[in-house]
């Protein structure tokens, strides 16, 4: 049911976008709308999860789920892999793409760091987390985890959180073009792992994975010139993100811990 909401809320306004995005007429004032700043298909697993949080907890169980986002009562030693594995995973990414010609050493948006917090908060609040998070892990994951291992709870929740961007990937709004998509696939379900092992071991509070996922969509945005990979980049990067994987896998802990 999450899942199928979700979808249906997004793609309801991502399929239109799509099809006007690839010469399918639209009207001009529809057009604008959707690929506007206020097109709500990003919401989806935001909608889906107040929907049904309501349906089964009514309005105290809306409140719970809002409170887990600011929930501080998580070890706080877990910031450092929040704010470190992914400029670490993509900023190596980068440096062997330039390294190897693959892509040229030009970071315009590094050039003003004066910047970077006021992006910080905006891609927290409009580019994916806020709208994401209190649906992926907030209510799917747990549910998933109430069936299944965590290590197959986050293969099945990032196969869905995947392929939920693919109208996304028409509109020229993902970091890789459609015919790479299946590379988008796969670095999601292996960060979605990556996921998992924070939202794991941080006592179910959505703070650090909304952090995460923050930190994640800013490293991108600031290292990837353009927001779009190449197959050679996007193939290292799934490369690294691998061996991130591993390590959570043997010497660290996906399953649930304490604090």
């Amino acid at each position: 049911m999450f899942f199928g909401i979700t979808y249906l809320f997004s793609w309801l306004f991502w399929v239109p976008e799509a099809l006007a995005a690839n010469g399918v007429s639209v009207s001009p004032a529809l057009n604008r709308f959707l690929s506007g700043p206020f097109n709500p298909a990003a919401y989806g697993p935001l909608v889906a999860a107040f929907i049904l949080t309501l349906s089964d907890s009514g309005i105290k169980g809306i409140i719970n789920l809002l409170k887990r986002g600011i929930d501080l009562r998580f070890g706080k030693k877990w910031l450092i892999p929040v704010f470190f594995v992914f400029p670490l995973i993509y900023g190596i990414t980068t440096a062997l793409a330039c390294l190897s010609g693959w892509m040229k050493p030009v970071f315009p948006d590094l050039s003003n760091p004066g910047t970077l917090p006021v992006a910080f908060v905006f891609i927290l609040l409009f580019g994916g987390p806020l709208q994401e998070e209190f649906g992926w892990r907030g209510y799917a994951l747990d549910r998933l985890q109430a069936r299944y291992s965590a290590l197959l709870s986050s293969i099945i929740l990032g196969i869905f959180w995947s392929l939920w961007h693919l109208p996304a990937a028409f509109c020229n709004k993902l970091i890789v073009p459609p015919e790479l998509f299946w590379i988008f696939i796969i670095q999601v379900t292996l960060t979605s792992i990556l996921f998992t092992w924070i939202y794991n071991n941080t006592n179910r509070s959505l703070l650090p994975v909304l952090l995460f996922h923050t930190v994640h969509n800013m490293t991108i945005w600031l290292v990837i010139p353009d927001m779009k990979m190449t197959l050679n980049t996007g193939l290292c990067s799934i490369l690294l993100l691998s061996v991130a994987v591993v390590i959570v896998l043997t010497a660290g802990s996906l399953k649930k811990q304490p604090g």
